[in-house]
């Protein structure tokens, strides 16, 4: 059987657009000859929709375009992913659906069964897991069709009682066909292909797994759909970060081998665990991994995609941001200018008194290197007539945090205003490291309709801006070496306030991605008052988190809807 594969980028409750990136993707299989085109998980509405499920009127406009779809379908079988309206009472009122279409009709629905509630996901709270499993025949082919989660649960710790599949293969398929919408990390695009390969190795069957591409908001999803043939062997493996289509046969022959397997079933039972462990058993080796170059070029990757279709989606084209001469602006800045273009991305630069002189000339050498607009606003009289205005509140009291805030509100201030003037969007510089310590401004440095590097360590942000010099350099030296620093008061550096990055990051790692308490961090050898800190720190600034404007995921566990953690909680603060 010929089969294609649509890997698209769809937005959330678009259906003029969903509908029309679906209809292409049908007329280019039809071309190329396929009698199977195969879609992504909740294509038709686009993932996650969250509430919208909730509102008659989005499902009814799923019908519609599902209606719209089956008119395409007389010579083509078409499968798509889309809410269906559950007929019984009982349970919830829609299911998460797989759904073949063929001669203008529906030939066959699968219901998904596993629904995660684990970190971004909150399935549960509205669809119906499936209460029936049945293949589905085409084309002279028993098809076991699954919808994402369905195929994760055959670790040797599986999160769910059932397994869908273990029901399907009773009836005999032929092939395995999965869609998905499977968010990026960089700790995860290795566990997904032996995930898959594991149910193939089980099932013996082949896998056709078809994911979705682009970012929702702070979600980002990476693409890089698979076929696996019935030994676990990678036929095609599709681009990351971007859509893409391929055309299939079934009866590939071993020639085409994209990447063999060389692994067994017993193996990779254990293989997610055994990789995790590893990687950070050593803390020694944690900051190699975090800045690992690969884990690095794919969170670049991520990042732009995340920026470029938070404004497309969005309806914005402009962004500014406050370039101060560090490396998470710089950064920040090159990777917008990547994203929407050098000429759409505007640079202010805002020194005060307490400012180094290469702190501006490296700001303006940076926008001359990436040759996007930048203007320059002394914020010294500013600051100077809120002070002399509370002068009589503030009295003789000693310079102290709030003068030190005042100046990064001013620059707030004058961000959003040039923002709001010009229809900018702002874009916000605050790395994870910085977020999870509460080292940041409320209102002032923390304000943003987007946090770019709010799920990148400090130390990762290191790494980024030496990615972006790989072949020339964009950011100068000297902000990449020169110590960080607010630069809000004489000869500040960050680590008058904070440990060490380098240290600071592996505890945070711990703690906030692998969940790691003080007695187990104590036992890694880390300095218990160190620890105690650090993580008393992180507890007592949730919230200012709260506070946050949305924060591109590409961690395993970044702040946001994915860490659900009370503001007035005693544990650990």
């Amino acid at each position: 059987m010929k089969i294609a594969l649509a890997q698209q980028n769809y937005h959330i409750g678009n259906f003029e657009l969903n509908t029309k990136k679906i209809l292409d993707g049908i007329d280019r299989a039809l071309t190329a000859g396929a009698e199977l085109v195969v879609f992504s998980e909740l294509c038709v509405c686009g993932y996650p929709p969250r509430d919208f499920l909730e509102f008659n009127d989005f499902i009814a406009k799923c019908d519609e375009a599902i209606e719209a779809i089956k008119q395409k379908t007389g010579k083509i079988g078409v499968i798509v992913g889309c809410p269906v309206r559950n007929s019984r009472k009982e349970g919830k009122d829609l299911f998460n659906a797989g759904m073949l279409l063929y001669k203008k009709e529906i030939s066959g629905t699968a219901y998904k069964t596993l629904l995660p509630t684990y970190d971004v996901f909150d399935e549960y709270r509205y669809f119906e897991p499936s209460y029936t499993w049945n293949v589905i025949e085409f084309g002279g082919k028993k098809i076991a069709l699954t919808v994402c989660e369905d195929l994760w649960n055959l670790s040797d710790n599986p999160l769910y009682r059932s397994t869908p599949m273990e029901q399907l293969i009773r009836q005999k398929p032929d092939l395995m066909i999965n869609i998905s919408a499977s968010p990026f990390d960089y700790d995860h695009d290795d566990d997904r292909k032996e995930v898959l390969r594991a149910n193939v190795q089980r099932y013996k069957l082949p896998l056709i797994y078809c994911n979705t591409v682009g970012s929702q908001t702070e979600i980002v999803f990476d693409g890089g759909s698979l076929v696996f043939d019935a030994k676990g062997n990678i036929m095609h493996e599709m681009k990351y970060f971007e859509e893409d289509f391929v055309m299939i046969d079934t009866n590939i022959s071993s020639a085409e081998v994209v990447q063999n397997s060389k692994i067994t079933l017993e193996d990779l039972q254990h293989l997610d665990k055994e990789m995790r462990v590893a990687k950070v058993k050593d803390p020694e080796k944690i900051i190699d991994y975090l800045t690992d170059e690969n884990n690095i070029k794919q969170i670049y990757k991520a990042l732009v995609l995340g920026i470029k279709d938070y404004f497309g989606k969005m309806g914005f084209s402009k962004a500014i941001i406050g370039s101060s001469g560090g490396v998470d602006s710089a950064v920040t800045l090159a990777l917008a200018c990547k994203a929407l273009g050098n000429e759409n991305v505007r640079a202010i630069l805002m020194p005060s008194q307490y400012s180094s002189g290469h702190s501006v000339s490296d700001a303006e050498q940076l926008s001359k290197n990436l040759q996007n607009p930048y203007d320059i606003i002394a914020i010294k009289d500013i600051y100077d007539s809120f002070l002399k205005e509370l002068s009589p509140l503030f009295k003789d009291m000693p310079f102290g945090v709030a003068e030190e805030n005042i100046q990064s509100r001013t620059r707030g201030n004058l961000l959003m205003a040039i923002a709001n003037k010009f229809g900018y969007i702002l874009l916000n510089t605050s790395n994870k490291s910085e977020l999870a310590t509460g080292y940041g401004t409320l209102y002032g440095d923390m304000a943003g309709g987007l946090g770019v590097l709010g799920d990148v360590y400090k130390m990762q942000v290191f790494a980024l801006a030496k990615y972006i010099n790989r072949d020339k350099e964009i950011i100068p030296q000297h902000i990449i070496v020169k110590p960080p620093s607010a630069e809000l008061r004489p000869n500040q550096k960050d680590t008058d306030s904070l440990p060490d990055y380098a240290i600071l990051d592996k505890i945070l790692f711990q703690y906030i991605e692998k969940r790691q308490g003080p007695k187990e961090l104590i036992a890694m050898g880390f300095d218990p008052a160190v620890v105690a800190r650090i993580l008393k720190l992180v507890n007592t600034n949730e919230y200012k988190r709260n506070q946050f404007c949305p924060i591109i995921r590409v961690s395993s566990k970044a702040f946001g809807v994915g860490r659900r953690m009370p503001i007035v909680g005693k544990y650990l603060s």
